[in-house]
């Protein structure tokens, strides 16, 4: 995108200058075409006509996608807020620096992650383009991707101890992939993604899939009845319940399932 004016002066200089004023940026920040020359006037009293020069910046998706964040920084109370660019292929990184910011991350980067959605609308309405932004705030990114990496391979870890899957709580797509890519730096177990839209999260389990759950029918009976021997516990007037051909009680414990009913994001409250 471009960002142009053009204006008049007795000179060259002058009209650059008049353009520069109107665009806002200091002449070093702009460039400029020169459309006409000025033209002295004969004799000093006729004809003659002013230098015409165009001044134009050219704004990247990133630097609008900077102006953007400011807009939105400052309507939320904050001033004097730092927005650094590192140009990256087919995007950029922008990075936020100031005091009492923090809160700007949210709770899990919810607040960071809505803030990088509205900034790549804003980039990738430059030039009709896939520019892709990543916002940050304090290396924020970088801390939250070692601690995902941690928990997959923790939780792979559990998964193929137990031989249960472990479902962990919903995450955007960038955090799916840190985990996913965690996952298989352990061997002997995988991961995929579940549910939709809000609800998207990661399962983790074994290659081989989950492990049968033996039913434990064995009944230890340890407790003693009223006369003071041991038994198990009467039913119907004190008359023991029948045996299983000699292997105890019955007792069926059905296996047990990670539910995997974890919090969505919680929510997010307006700095006082």
């Amino acid at each position: 995108m471009i960002r142009e004016a053009i204006a008049t002066g007795d000179t060259v200089e002058q009209a650059f200058e008049k353009a520069c004023e109107t665009l806002g940026v200091e002449s070093h920040e702009a460039e400029f075409e020169i459309l006409e020359m000025p033209v002295k006037k004969t004799f000093g009293l006729f004809g003659g006509s002013p230098a015409k020069v165009r001044a134009f910046i050219k704004s990247s998706p990133a630097d609008s996608a900077a102006e953007y964040l400011k807009k939105i920084v400052t309507a939320m109370g904050l001033h004097d807020i730092e927005v650094s660019i590192q140009e990256e292929e087919n995007g950029a990184q922008l990075s936020l620096s100031g005091e009492d910011i923090g809160f700007l991350i949210g709770h899990r980067g919810e607040t960071l992650d809505a803030l990088q959605y509205l900034a790549g609308l804003v980039a990738n309405h430059v030039d009709n383009t896939y520019y892709r932004i990543t916002l940050d705030i304090g290396n924020y990114r970088e801390k939250r991707k070692e601690t995902l990496e941690v928990l997959g391979r923790k939780m792979a870890a559990k998964a193929l101890k137990t031989g249960r899957n472990c479902s962990l709580e919903p995450m955007n797509p960038y955090e799916r992939r840190i985990i996913h890519t965690a996952v298989q730096e352990v061997e002997g177990a995988k991961s995929w993604s579940e549910g939709e839209d809000l609800a998207r999260h990661v399962v983790i389990g074994p290659e081989e899939g989950e492990r049968p759950q033996r039913r434990n029918n064995n009944y230890r009976g340890n407790s003693r009845s009223r006369n003071g021997q041991k038994g198990g516990p009467r039913h119907n007037g004190g008359s023991r319940p029948s045996r299983n051909e000699g292997t105890g009680h019955t007792a069926n414990t059905a296996p047990r399932h990670d539910s995997g009913d974890m919090p969505l994001y919680g929510r997010i409250d307006k700095k006082s």
